[in-house]
């Protein structure tokens, strides 16, 4: 990692685990394999950041968030693989980033694995993010989006708009120091 510090991907230690490396890795790690519209591919920090929004308005209290903000943190070394890869790559993929994000979590002061009512919560806003970015930024229809991502009857209108990875690596940050206790 830049900050120095290495991470066994096997084993992850959180004592390895920096959120300058995490927010870092996310803002140039391209949401939607980077077939997104705009100047700049959509980053995963982005996508962080909006899921940490989207969970405020599903009323998810401040340490939670911070969990929702997190969510993804295991793609800053293994990246984003779109679901369907994911479902081929199989259950040892799912094994390692679970390793890694109970880490990520453990080093940020929240439980290894998060309540099953919060992780339903961030999974809820997770998918209205995917809505959102894929009727904004990757051509989906509406329709579609709809039965791909249920994401729910009330989406919130938020109008998106990719940023440098400098800039996302930034707000990602910003948001990390207002919301972890630590």
């Amino acid at each position: 990692m830049l900050s120095g510090r290495r991470l066994d991907l096997l084993d992850p230690s959180p004592l390895d685990v920096e959120i300058e490396d995490i927010a870092h890795g996310l803002a140039r790690v391209a949401r939607w394999n980077g077939q997104t519209s705009g100047d700049w591919a959509y980053s995963v920090a982005e996508h962080s950041l909006l899921v940490e929004a989207l969970a405020a308005e599903l009323k998810l209290e401040r340490r939670w968030r911070l969990g929702a903000l997190l969510h993804d943190a295991p793609e800053y070394v293994i990246g984003d693989l779109i679901t369907p890869f994911k479902a081929v790559v199989g259950s040892d993929y799912k094994a390692l980033e679970n390793r890694l994000q109970a880490a990520v979590h453990i080093r940020f002061g929240l439980p290894g694995e998060l309540p099953a009512g919060v992780a339903a919560k961030i999974k809820r806003a997770d998918r209205q993010a995917a809505y959102l970015e894929a009727t904004q930024l990757a051509g989906f229809a509406e329709t579609e989006a709809k039965r791909l991502f249920t994401p729910g009857r009330s989406v919130p209108q938020l109008r998106l708009s990719p940023i440098s990875p400098e800039e996302a690596k930034q707000r990602f940050l910003a948001r990390f120091g207002e919301l972890w206790e630590g």
